[in-house]
């Protein structure tokens, strides 16, 4: 993957397609095509899944937005966000699945199933 320098992108407005390009190209130049199987792609996922549990295990409920959690817990939180985010693309990507179009569906999907409560 080329190195991403500093405030080359600040992450807004990154596509699900310039990830999935940048993990293609990551995974090509370390031969590693041949491992990104889907069966392989989600037990890794699984296991960043796993890892990301781990950073809520004995918090108990947290509050929105995290504020008294020290900057290298969010650190690490995004790390793990990141870890499980960046094998969903590349599984869905691997399996010629359209993310993006596949979430907005699923969300127009939940839309008819559970409507909006009238108050």
């Amino acid at each position: 993957m080329a190195a991403i320098r500093e405030g080359e992108n600040d992450g807004m407005g990154v596509s699900l397609k310039d990830l999935s390009k940048k993990l293609e190209d990551f995974a090509k130049a370390r031969d590693w095509e041949k491992y990104h199987t889907p069966r392989n792609l989600l037990l890794a996922m699984v296991g960043e899944v796993g890892e990301l549990s781990e950073i809520f295990q004995w918090k108990g409920e947290v509050e929105k937005g995290l504020e008294s959690w020290e900057e290298s817990e969010k650190e690490h939180l995004g790390e793990e966000l990141s870890d499980v985010l960046l094998y969903l693309i590349r599984l869905a990507d691997i399996c010629g699945i359209d993310l993006g179009h596949a979430a907005l569906n699923k969300i127009l999907k939940n839309a008819i199933k559970y409507p909006p409560i009238s108050l």
